[in-house]
Order: C-alpha cells, then structure tokens, then sequence
C-alpha cells in the first residue's frame, strides 16, 4: 500500500527545495545582472579602462557569480559539488591547454587595453608592420597601411614585439634607412633616384632636404661590383614615419629590381 504520509513528506521536502532553489536561481540572475551593470557604470566613470575590457570584466563577473549560485542549488538538493568542481577544473584545464594560443592573444590583448601604448588613429610599427590602429579588440589589432590595406595582428605578436609609436610625440622627426646597394655608378643612380622620390613625396616636411650618404662599405672585393651600405635621411612628421619609410622600402625594391634586371640584360651575349 502507498504511504501517504511518507509519500506527502517527500514532497514536501522536495517541493520547498525546489521552491527555495527557484527564488535562489531568480535573486542570483538579479543579483549577477546587478554587478554586471554597476561595474560597467564604474568604469564609464573613468577613462583609463577601456569599453572593452570594461564589458570583459564585467560579463567575467557576472558568469562568476552565476556559477556560484548554480553550486548553492545543486548543494540544496543534496548533490556533492566536490567532484563536480573537479571535473569542471580538470575540463578547464585541458581547454585552456587546447586552446594555449588564443588565450595568450587574450591576456596579451587585456595587457594592451590596460597599458595602452597605442591608442585609434595611431601611426605604429609593430611585428614588423607599419599603419594606423584602426581597433584594438581582445584577440586581434588592425592596422591600415597607407595604400587602404588591412592588416590584422594577434595581440601576441603585437604584445610580444617592439612597439614604435610614431604618434606620441608630435613634430618633426628624422626618417632614417639604411639598406645595402651596388657600389659605383649604379649605387649613385639609386641614390639620386631615392632623392627625386623623397622630394616629390608630399609628406616630407616644406623645404626639407633628404640626404643620402654612404655609411658603410660592406663588399669591395670586386671591382665594379662591390656592395655598400647607404643611409637615407629626411625630416618629416612624426605620424608619418612609418608610411614614408614603407613607400620607400617599395621604392628602393623596384629600383633594385631595375637594376638588377638592366644588369642582366647587359651582361646577356649578344645575338
């Protein structure tokens, strides 16, 4: 036969547990949605966190406070939450072991939005990359190189490298190069080559004079085909550092290719 008196008992030890894990389920969701938002108030009050690291912390905060309740009602039903703690820790372990590259560009990233050492609109060379910060999220940094190209950086890279600003100090500043070239007749024409381009480069600053000079001899062994090293430099904006000294990598490789190509062509038998 059924007990109806053990059988209302269990229900009613049941139904309250139930009942009171439900007003626990809904004062925690209020409870984790309330120090979401508080924390994102206080850090609108103060511009050194950054919105996104801002809106981080504050759904870290909010999923922490989730998981505590989460483990409150499981314990009011008389489950062992030790075990689960610790499968729950073993998983997060071999997760993060998984997935060990994107969660350094994530530590990376807050170190960055923390620390700021390049803000948006930033004229940067970075990873060996130069080009105005477009964004800076938690995993990724975008760059925009002069010529509208996109380049994106895993904050690891970006983090792990040396970071030139050429932004933070307004002004003038010197652009300076050094690259090898044949020495002779041929070295002087790229000379006078990188010279006209630097001139008609309308970044250089007004009435600047680029120079360029031999800084090194790197190979003189061979008569009319030594190598040396030449230096170029030429005032401009600090903000356009990166861009100019780009434009003239680009510059001197199509010159090297010219000369490397009518060097071939002379030397070829004729027919």
């Amino acid at each position: 036969m059924i007990n109806f008196d053990n059988l209302w008992a269990l229900f009613a030890f049941y139904g309250l547990n139930a009942l009171y894990a439900m007003v626990l389920l809904g004062l925690g969701w209020w409870l984790a949605r309330f120090v979401e938002r508080w924390l994102l108030r206080l850090a609108a009050r103060t511009r050194h966190v950054d919105p996104t690291i801002a809106d981080f912390l504050a759904s870290l905060a909010r999923y922490l406070v989730l998981a505590v309740v989460v483990i409150a009602v499981l314990q009011i039903f008389g489950i062992q939450t030790t075990s689960l703690v610790a499968v729950l820790g073993a998983a997060s372990l071999a997760i993060g072991l998984a997935l060990q590259g994107t969660l350094s560009n994530l530590a990376a990233g807050v170190m960055l939005l923390i620390f700021r050492p390049f803000k948006i609109g930033d004229a940067v060379e970075v990873a060996g990359k130069a080009g105005t910060v477009r964004s800076l999220s938690l995993f990724m940094t975008e760059l925009v190189t002069p010529a509208n190209v996109q380049i994106l950086l895993p904050n690891g890279a970006v983090w792990g490298a040396a970071i030139v600003n050429n932004s933070t100090y307004p002004g003038l500043a010197k652009m300076e190069l050094t690259f090898p070239a044949p020495a002779g007749p041929a070295g002087e024409d790229l000379a006078r080559d990188i010279v006209a381009a630097l001139k008609a480069d309308p970044r250089l600053a007004p009435g600047a004079e680029p120079a360029v000079a031999v800084s090194k001899l790197v190979d003189l062994s061979k008569p009319g085909a030594g190598v040396v090293e030449l230096t170029v430099t030429a005032p401009v904006a600090t903000a356009d550092v990166g861009a100019v000294k780009t434009a003239l990598m680009q510059r001197i490789n199509q010159s090297m290719g010219r000369l490397t190509a009518g060097g071939l062509a002379s030397d070829a038998p004729a027919s």
